[in-house]
C-alpha cells in the first residue's frame, strides 16, 4: 500500500476559546482543511504558531505544506502603511508562516497557499498586496462565489482546466508579483486568483477556499506531486529517511 503523505497545515492560535465547560487558549483550524487533505489521500498535521527558527526542522519532517486562510498580512512585510480597512495583525502567525514558506521553498517541499496563504507566498518572494478590493467578500463569516478562469499551460490549469465557480471570502489581493511567480488563474474582474512557481517543485497559491467545496482537484494534484517524488515520512527523522 502506498504511504499516505504527511501534510502540515498552519493554524490559528486564539485566546480563551469556549467549548463545553472549558474556556482555554486553543490552536484552531476549520475542519474543512484536514478533511480536504484526508479526502485527497494525505495525513493532516496541524502546525500552530511556533518560533520561526523551528520552521526548517518542522518542514523537514513533512511531505507537503498548506498555509491556511486567516487574517490580513501585516503591511510592514511588504513595505506599506496600513490601509484603514486592513485588519489587525497577527504577528506571531505572520512570522511563523513566512518562515514555513521560506523553509518549504528552500527544501523543495510541495506547498499550497490558500487565501491568506497565497498572499503570504507572494510577500515571502518580495511581492506586494492590494489592501482592499470590493466584490470578493460579503458579510463576515460567510462565503460568496464567483468564477475563475485558469491560464492555459500552468500547473493550476493542469490540475483544473475548466472555468469553475469557487467559494471565496477575501478583501485583499496580489498586487506586484513576487520573484519568479506567475499568475495561473483570474477572476472575471481581472483579479489574480492563483499564482505559481515554475517546476520542478510543486508550489501554488490560490485565493479561494477549496476546503469549502467538494473540489479535490488541487489537493489531489499536491498529493500526486508528492507521490511522484517518492517522498514519504517514514518516522526516521525526515523525508526518505534523511535526518
Amino acid at each position: 500500500m502506498t504511504a499516505r503523505p504527511l501534510i502540515g497545515i498552519s493554524t490559528y492560535a486564539e485566546p480563551e476559546v469556549s467549548w463545553g465547560a472549558w474556556r482555554l487558549d486553543a490552536a484552531l483550524l476549520p475542519a474543512g482543511y484536514p478533511r480536504l487533505v484526508q479526502r485527497a489521500g494525505g495525513l493532516a498535521a496541524m502546525l500552530p504558531p511556533d518560533a520561526p527558527e523551528h520552521a526548517a526542522a518542522t518542514v523537514a519532517r513533512l511531505d507537503g505544506l498548506v498555509i491556511a486562510g486567516g487574517p490580513d498580512v501585516e503591511p510592514v512585510h511588504y513595505g506599506a502603511e496600513p490601509d484603514p480597512r486592513t485588519g489587525p495583525p497577527d504577528r506571531a502567525r505572520d512570522a511563523w508562516e513566512l518562515a514555513l514558506i521560506k523553509a518549504a521553498l528552500a527544501q523543495g517541499v510541495p506547498l499550497l497557499g490558500i487565501c491568506r496563504g497565497m498572499q503570504l507566498l507572494n510577500v515571502a518572494l518580495g511581492g506586494t498586496l492590494t489592501q482592499h478590493i470590493d466584490g470578493h467578500a460579503t458579510a463576515p463569516g460567510t462565503f460568496t462565489h464567483h468564477s475563475i478562469k485558469p491560464v492555459p499551460g500552468t500547473l493550476y490549469a493542469a490540475a483544473s482546466p475548466a472555468q469553475i465557480s469557487v467559494p471565496t471570502h477575501h478583501h485583499q489581493s496580489v498586487d506586484r508579483l513576487g520573484k519568479d511567480l506567475s499568475p495561473s488563474a483570474h477572476a472575471e474582474d481581472g483579479t489574480v486568483e492563483a499564482i505559481e512557481l515554475p517546476p520542478p517543485t510543486w508550489t501554488l497559491g490560490i485565493q479561494w477556499h477549496p476546503e469549502m467545496s467538494n473540489d479535490l482537484s488541487i489537493m489531489r494534484s499536491l498529493v500526486g506531486s508528492i507521490r511522484g517524488q517518492s517522498c514519504r515520512w517514514d518516522g526516521t527523522g525526515g523525508r526518505d529517511g534523511t535526518p
